[in-house]
């Protein structure tokens, strides 16, 4: 989810910029950021020679001897490239020796039907059949076990409605907050029409469109039997404990089962039985009205963030308006799970993963074959989870993993002072999950997730997004993107950043290696940011040039090797000097926490994806609202819209404006990436 505030947004923004808020979390649970201060202080770890850089407090004794004799021998890594320079302007970059090839855009046809994409003649009807907008995650399915031909599934996020549409921004100039004898442009939206909002409806959702490497370049097979469009309007089915519950309920569905659409798709995954996962994350934005104080939604919406009237679409589609259809927003927030296979399938709610604002989605099947899924709540002050199926998988039947995920243990993680971590189960009637707090039963558990997870005394962490387990070492990787309201009476010699902008990543090792296991240990990978400042605190190996380190860990991808790659989101011209990008991260050995750039993106856009397919010879990345932004890089110096934009990547047409793009990344002559 995009974080990086690259304008002033007087208007209102379909970015959901800052949609976290102060964050929503009323408790008085420990932060990790106490944890970590707490640990680290108990063990009397800073002594000696370490008494002087507080900042190592942060990472263990064993990452800091890697790091000395890093900086005494020469690392060893496990990436070979020669590392792009970091920097900011209007083209991507590739690493020396790889090409980075456009492979899908915004608005680009995905069926032998679909109309040519005419920015300045939107309709619904056409982008419904087209490429959508703000590609984040990306996965692949193969055909018959293929890394050169199979299904591409893509999120689109959100849309960015003033790099989109022609003729709807004025520029205004407003005193500057900081200094209010000057002025600063500003952009305003024209209030939205009806065709407008469908056409966002129509860009939100997913893409599956089958694709084929031929002669070393992939290619988007237009006519494949199974390509498909989900969209804002799709017919889906809630399933799962949560399923026909009254509180999913509205006067279009008295059963409780049926709902349009899925929104903000952030995160997603595959299922080892070949099946999408689409993970809803900032929903709270879709929403507009007000409920009465005394209503019976309103603590609950209120732990999500709900109404924040971020889109227009309450105007036109009544189900987005509280005050009409109060239990609408109760229908989103959920894991998603769509069968590739039958392109008339109805995607499938799966309720049993929990609501709340799902960033992560990605799976691992343990050693006694239950399927895990790793589960972010991508806000600040909210926690990590994951799900336990409580059926096995069987790779010999397909159908009988179709409904894996209705029965199941959801977890929240509580991260122990002493580096062990606890997996405390969200089951009704265990503990404070009860009646007398106001859980009936465990579909109340499952609607309310946060408030169950805040009874349960969870760890609250700096924005936890994307998690990625390591089938090879039994290890997970959590992405804590930053948290800037971290208070300076939290800051300590073992927590010495207050307003953590960077963010950092934490390593969890399972019981046994095992991820079904309900205890573990953990250990602080990095603290990101500029090792160069030392009141940023970043703990990167002292063999990271300049160009290796970053900030704002977002998504992230380990491949079939076992080596993590990490994408960004909120690198800016201003703050970084560079722009977001994608970076290789040793793990092991005397190069761990060495972190190298191996792609970067045009001005104003996030990085999202990855994904390095099987055989390891192609890179799927996604490029998110290129060209946001724009006042705070001095090549430009403005804010960027449809009609004055920072840069047309991709295209590089006047007639074009920029398009969210998703590019194959392959080594020139052939090879294994990196």
């Amino acid at each position: 989810m995009n974080e990086h505030t690259s304008m002033r947004a007087a208007f209102r923004t379909s970015q959901l910029e800052d949609a976290d808020g102060e964050g929503l979390n009323p408790t008085a649970n420990r932060t990790m950021g106490e944890i970590i201060a707490a640990r680290f202080s108990r063990r009397n770890f800073l002594r000696g020679s370490l008494a002087a850089t507080a900042i190592a407090a942060t990472v263990s004794p064993l990452a800091l001897i890697t790091a000395d004799n890093a900086r005494a021998q020469g690392a060893t890594s496990r990436f070979d490239f020669k590392e792009v320079e970091a920097g900011v302007d209007a083209h991507h970059h590739v690493a020396e020796g790889y090409d980075a090839d456009v492979l899908l855009r915004w608005g680009d046809a995905l069926f032998p039907d679909s109309p040519e994409f005419d920015p300045t003649k939107q309709t619904p009807e056409a982008q419904a059949r087209q490429f959508g907008y703000n590609n984040d995650y990306v996965g692949f399915i193969p055909i018959d076990g293929s890394s050169e031909h199979g299904y591409l599934v893509v999120n689109h996020e959100y849309t960015n409605e003033h790099l989109m549409f022609p003729g709807i921004v004025k520029v205004v100039q407003k005193p500057d907050e900081k200094d209010p004898t000057k002025t600063v442009a500003e952009l305003e939206l024209a209030d939205a029409d009806e065709n407008r909002v469908n056409v966002e409806m129509a860009a939100h959702g997913g893409t599956v469109v089958e694709i084929r490497k031929v002669d070393g370049k992939w290619q988007v097979v237009r006519d494949g039997a199974k390509n498909r469009r989900i969209t804002a309007m799709t017919e889906m089915e809630l399933t799962g404990p949560a399923a026909g519950h009254d509180r999913l309920k509205t006067s279009a569905d008295s059963t409780g089962r049926k709902v349009f659409g899925t929104v903000n798709n952030c995160a997603g995954g595959v299922t080892p039985w070949g099946t999408y996962i689409m993970a809803e994350e900032n929903v709270h934005g879709y929403f507009m009205g007000e409920l009465p104080a005394d209503h019976p939604e309103a603590a609950n919406y209120k732990r999500m963030g709900i109404p924040e009237s971020t889109y227009a679409w309450g105007k036109f589609h009544d189900r987005f308006d509280v005050s009409k259809e109060p239990n609408e927003p109760n229908r989103f927030g959920w894991v998603v799970e769509v069968d590739v296979e039958d392109p008339n399938s109805t995607p499938k709610k799966r309720t049993a993963l929990g609501r709340f604002k799902h960033e992560g989605a990605d799976n691992i099947v343990s050693k006694n074959g239950h399927v895990v899924f790793y589960l972010g709540d991508d806000e600040r002050f909210d926690y990590v989870y994951k799900f336990v199926t409580a059926g096995t998988y069987n790779p010999d039947d397909r159908a009988a993993n179709m409904n894996l995920l209705d029965e199941g243990t959801l977890y929240v993680a509580k991260f122990e002072e002493d580096g062990t971590i606890a997996w405390l189960p969200l089951v009704h009637g265990e503990g404070p999950l009860t009646d007398a707090n106001g859980f009936a039963s465990q579909a109340d558990v499952l609607i309310e997730t946060r408030r169950a997870a805040d009874l349960l005394e969870a760890t609250p962490m700096d924005r936890p997004e994307d998690i990625g387990p390591d089938g090879k070492t039994g290890r997970v990787y959590v992405m804590l993107t930053n948290n800037t309201k971290r208070k300076d009476e939290q800051v300590d010699a073992a927590n010495p950043r207050a307003k953590n902008a960077f963010g950092h990543i934490i390593e969890i090792a399972e019981k046994d290696g095992d991820f079904a296991a309900t205890t573990g240990t953990w250990e602080v990978l990095l603290k990101c940011g500029d090792p160069s400042v030392a009141e940023v605190g970043a703990t990167f190996s002292t063999e990271t040039t300049k160009n290796g380190w970053f900030g704002m860990p977002d998504n992230c991808h380990v491949d079939t090797s076992g080596r993590l790659w990490v994408s960004t989101d909120g690198n800016s011209p201003k703050d970084t000097g560079r722009t977001d990008g994608l970076w290789a991260v040793d793990t092991e050995g005397d190069a761990r926490g060495t972190s190298k750039l191996f792609f970067r993106v045009p001005v104003g856009a996030e990085m999202c994806g990855p994904l390095i397919l099987p055989d390891e010879q192609t890179a799927f990345v996604a490029v998110q609202h290129p060209g946001d932004g724009g006042d705070d890089w001095d090549g430009f110096g403005r804010p960027s819209y449809y009609e004055d934009l920072s840069t047309r990547w991709p295209d590089f047409r006047d007639d074009m404006p920029v398009r969210p793009s998703v590019l194959a990344i392959t080594k020139q002559g052939g090879g294994r990436i990196a």
